[in-house]
């Protein structure tokens, strides 16, 4: 039998927003379409790595990938529009941030998922979520979330 073995909690923030408040249209498909800068506290020793995973659990047809970065060196700060990792398939068959980019409707959750890891993962640029959530089990010191709404029907008229 393996050891209960307890992840720590990040505390995740952004100058951009605050959690479970709308993104500005900047990091949207609607804006500029770049990542918007990431908080990252209390990390804890021994960290060798920090993975990103930023996904939609509303969209119509389950979970929809917006970014997978893996590799990014323990920091506290992940800036606006960097690529500062290795880049993962997004669901939209890319390997770069896409942002929210929701049909009209209901506002869609967007969750900007850190992890921090004890070592480096030895994955191929443009691997799948699927794929980092493997490498990463049994390796996670600590996560933590944000979360960002958007709703675009809200900005048609900018």
């Amino acid at each position: 039998m393996e050891p209960f073995v307890k992840t720590a909690k990040l505390v995740i923030g952004s100058p951009a927003f605050t959690h479970k408040d709308f993104l500005p249209v900047k990091y949207t498909c609607d804006g500029d379409n770049v990542n918007p800068p990431i908080t990252i506290e209390s990390i804890p020793a021994g960290a060798k790595s920090l993975t990103l995973i930023v996904d939609d659990p509303d969209a119509l047809d389950g979970t929809f990938d917006h970014w997978v970065i893996w590799n990014i060196q323990p920091k506290e700060m992940i800036n606006e529009n960097s690529a500062a990792g290795t880049e993962g398939k997004n669901s939209f068959g890319n390997t770069k941030y896409q942002g929210p980019c929701p049909p009209e409707g209901k506002a869609h959750r967007y969750f900007f998922k850190v992890y921090v890891l004890d070592k480096l993962l030895d994955a191929q640029p443009g691997s799948d979520k699927k794929t980092i959530e493997k490498a990463m089990k049994d390796h996670i010191l600590a996560e933590g979330e944000i979360i960002g709404l958007y709703h675009r029907s809200k900005y048609k008229s900018l």
